[in-house]
């Protein structure tokens, strides 16, 4: 995995970390800034977020994938985005409220997806 950096992120508006999670294990595969947030703790955690949504989609019947989570705090937005091309991997971004676009983090997030390299 030779391009695994989260680097780019930080030009997202509100950027305050990130972290590349895999869903199976809850491990941080990369993580960027934090602002003080424990991405380690946090990757895990969301990964039972991510988790209990696929576990409800299922129970559902539903045939649809989560295409990205938001968690509103009264100071942050929380966004977990499962990626298209490895759906076992999930993005988890921390932006401050005051001074983000969500709508354009999400296209931001959709885009940065295909720059990361598996091989």
């Amino acid at each position: 995995m030779s391009n695994l950096t989260l680097e780019k992120l930080n030009t997202l508006a509100g950027f305050v970390g990130a972290a590349l999670v895999d869903s199976d294990s809850g491990m941080a595969l990369a993580t960027s800034g934090g602002g003080g947030i424990n991405l380690e703790l946090a990757a895990a955690g969301n990964t039972e977020v991510v988790r209990a949504k696929r576990r409800v989609a299922e129970q559902l019947g539903m045939a649809d994938s989560i295409e990205d989570v938001l968690i509103t705090l009264s100071s942050q937005y929380h966004l977990i985005r499962p990626l298209e091309s490895n759906p076992l991997l999930f993005l988890y971004v921390v932006m401050d409220r005051s001074k983000s676009n969500l709508a354009m983090a999400r296209h931001e997030l959709k885009s940065f997806e295909k720059t990361l390299d598996f091989s």
